[in-house]
């Protein structure tokens, strides 16, 4: 008799088929939301490669979606936590701590004597992303990093930053602070294993010590080198400061175990119940029913459950594309500048580096889109090099915005720096002069501008919470793999979509895993979101109740809004609200803030006064180092906010030989990382000079108003 045990977890489904004791078939594979698919492909091909029989063999589920899919194939459902400490118990009787990481959840088990046998306490963790795989896999997407690279990735000697542990949002906005603060992508991948171990520690042990022997279980746990080196540094530490016995007088080390096997726990804990159970308790009922679930019934419950899609037949499709086309984007292959000479807009944001190319009368010649590399300098070397391939041999004049405009300005040689409201606002008013409200939705924010006679009355801006902004539809599509190009093709497709609740990006992530066992597919979820995203933008991050108030024209713009699927939702709600509302996409929306950029330096040109643009050459040659210890971290308050000093070597640089990290002259340093204006200031050494040079302004200009004050109300001396 054959047993199998089945894990089908939030992103995997996991197999193996025990006889007699040994593994006869093992295999996992991500199922892209369809869980009940991927088992029915894993049991047909367990029945062909190792003769399943129904009535006779039995089968054993457990995971996230297994509730659902075990009675359709006669199977028993086991609580994953169960399923887990059954293989412990059998496998590994002296362990007293185990930690599994699972894609969307963390679990872990403190095993102590009790009696003849051992007590079992569980702490759990399923409704946040942070501490899980899918969390550090998300953030290692975003900085390029291929999987092969991120499993080897160390964490031992290497420099370690602050990221949030709690929440796997604030811990995003933290990865995303140090990627625009150039800290290097290594020292970020480390510093997020630290947090996923301190969020394990700290949260789900709630107090008690993990006592040797420790077994680390699940796919972070087994895959990340780095990870594991994290689990050791810290467990001997803490171990070493509750004075805890190691058993036998071994190492650390050797007390932390991570099998080979860790992916398939839960399987075989699966398979550890069965024997403990009667043999007619699970019998393997045949793939017939849960074919029909797949084929017929989750469709029906899709249909008494779910509402409409984003469009209700291919006629509507039809007509709202004639209406909106595809957002225009202007190619980095462009007609060349005039004589070469042009101006230019650049805009680094949170995910991408963005340049548009004006001509003297403000046409636009070319626009070029790169990746965020994890480093801001390394962003304006290769966008500035795709506006040189665009044919500008002169740039006229600059203008910079977005979160990289304070460190890069003085190194690139802007001519203007903007804030993201006035590039946004200019650029939108420049298209659609009369434009009542601006809505940008970037890659990590969303902004809302309310406008009143061409000018910003009101304005809301959310980047904190990642659920109503690109990067958060882009994740969920790369874990579905599906290109964003194709986001609003694939939602297009689902005629229902399962309903979605507004709110925090972490309870919205949970939502989905919940859908994702009810059997929505991944278009359908893709159109969920998208149909949500507008209640994130108006209502959740822009506090707006009465949309009616705000004006009667719309201009969508930001990236996220090249997205057709996420335009259709957004003209759906703003005119389910506002029902005379005019709804007009930028025409180039994903460019609107370099755009504004370009626009404000085109003005100054227009001036005569020369660029500060340091040309191609030498920014190409920039020499940089970036140092983050003890010695950079703020102390003007009990933050101690840990800053990065960036240095790059400039002809007029000054130099900082009073520091504490010392600077020669010839270099000149950028401070990023402080979270308050005191800390761009390095210390009281700096402090001193910054005033000497405010007193030196002061007696150079005189403030004439002050003086003439004084002069008017001091008392003449009177004679004796």
């Amino acid at each position: 008799m054959k047993t199998v045990g089945v894990d089908v977890g939030s992103t995997t489904v996991k197999a193996v088929v025990v006889a007699d004791g040994e593994i006869l078939w093992r295999d996992y594979r991500r199922h892209g939301t369809r869980q009940a698919e991927m088992v029915l492909d894993f049991l047909t091909r367990i029945e062909a490669e190792c003769g399943l029989a129904a009535g006779t063999d039995r089968i054993y589920l457990t995971g996230s979606g297994a509730g659902l899919i075990a009675p359709l194939v006669g199977g028993r459902f086991v609580q994953e936590v169960v399923a887990v400490a059954a293989a412990v118990e059998k496998l590994h009787p002296d362990v007293h701590f185990v930690s599994e990481i699972g894609g969307e959840d963390m679990k872990t088990i403190f095993f102590t004597p009790a009696g003849d046998g051992r007590a079992k306490q569980v702490y759990m963790q399923s409704a946040c992303s942070g501490g899980t795989g899918t969390f550090i896999e998300k953030t290692a997407r975003k900085l390029q990093i291929a999987p092969e690279r991120l499993a080897d990735m160390p964490y031992e000697g290497v420099a370690l930053h602050k990221v949030s542990s709690k929440c796997g949002i604030f811990a995003e906005a933290d990865a995303n602070t140090l990627v625009k603060s150039g800290v290097a992508v290594e020292e970020i991948i480390a510093s997020l294993f630290e947090a996923v171990v301190y969020q394990n520690l700290a949260t789900l042990t709630k107090g008690n010590t993990p006592r040797p022997r420790v077994l680390l279980l699940g796919g972070p746990n087994l895959f990340f080198r780095g990870l594991q080196q994290a689990w050791r540094r810290h467990l001997a530490r803490l171990w070493e400061e509750r004075k805890v016995a190691l058993p036998d007088g071994l190492a650390s080390e050797r007390c932390i175990e991570v099998p080979a096997e860790a992916l398939y726990y839960a399987c075989l804990g699966c398979v550890a119940v069965a024997a403990s159970e009667a043999e007619q308790a699970g019998r393997y009922g045949g793939t017939e029913r849960l074919r029909w679930w797949i084929e017929v019934g989750q469709h029906e419950q899709k249909a008494r459950e779910g509402a409409q899609g984003l469009v209700r037949s291919p006629e509507e499709l039809k007509h709202f594309v004639h209406c909106y086309g595809e957002p225009r984007v202007a190619t980095s292959t462009p007609r060349r500048a005039p004589d070469g000479v042009a101006v230019v807009g650049l805009d680094f944001g949170s995910t991408t580096a963005k340049a548009v190319v004006l001509s003297q009368d403000k046409e636009l010649i070319a626009s070029c889109y790169v990746g965020s590399r994890g480093n801001p300098i390394e962003d304006a070397k290769a966008i500035l090099r795709e506006v040189r391939g665009a044919g500008v041999e002169r740039v006229a004049a600059l203008g910079i915005t977005g979160y990289g405009k304070d460190l890069l300005k003085d190194i690139v040689g802007a001519d203007v720096a903007l804030v993201e409201t006035v590039a946004h606002a200019t650029a939108a008013l420049h298209y659609v002069p009369d434009a009542d409200v601006i809505c940008d939705v970037g890659g990590c924010d969303v902004k809302i501008l309310i406008l009143r006679q061409g000018t910003v009355a009101d304005f809301r801006l959310n980047s904190q919470c990642s659920s109503g902004n690109g990067a958060f539809l882009q994740g969920v599509a790369e874990r579905y793999a599906i290109p964003l190009e194709r986001y609003a093709e694939e939602a297009f497709k689902a005629r229902a979509v399962p309903a979605l609740a507004m709110g925090c990006g972490v309870f919205l992530q949970s939502d989905i895993v919940n859908q994702q066992r009810k059997g929505w597919s991944r278009e359908e979820i893709m159109a969920a979101l998208a149909a949500v995203l507008p209640l994130n933008v108006w209502v959740y991050a822009g506090q707006l109740q009465n949309l009616a108030a705000a004006g009667r024209k719309f201009v969508l713009q930001g990236g996220t809004h090249r997205n057709l699927a996420v335009v259709k939702a957004q003209v759906d709600f703003i005119r389910s609200k506002v029902p005379q509302a005019e709804i007009v996409v930028h025409p180039y929306s994903g460019e609107a803030g370099a755009i504004g950029a370009a626009l404000v330096a085109l003005e100054r040109a227009h001036t005569g006064a020369p660029s500060r643009f340091r040309g191609y050459e030498a920014i190409e040659s920039l020499e940089y180092r970036s140092t983050t210890n003890e010695h950079t971290t703020c102390r003007w308050c009990t933050v101690n906010c840990r800053r990065t000093f960036i240095d790059v070597r400039l002809p007029e640089g000054r130099g900082r030989p009073w520091s504490k990290v010392p600077l020669a002259p010839g270099w000149e340093r950028v401070i990023s990382g402080n979270s308050c204006p005191k800390g761009l200031v390095e210390d009281v050494n700096e402090m001193r000079i910054v005033k000497e040079r405010l007193e030196e302004a002061r007696r150079a200009h005189p403030n004439i108003a002050e003086l003439v004050r004084e002069g008017a109300f001091r008392r003449a001396a009177v004679a004796a």
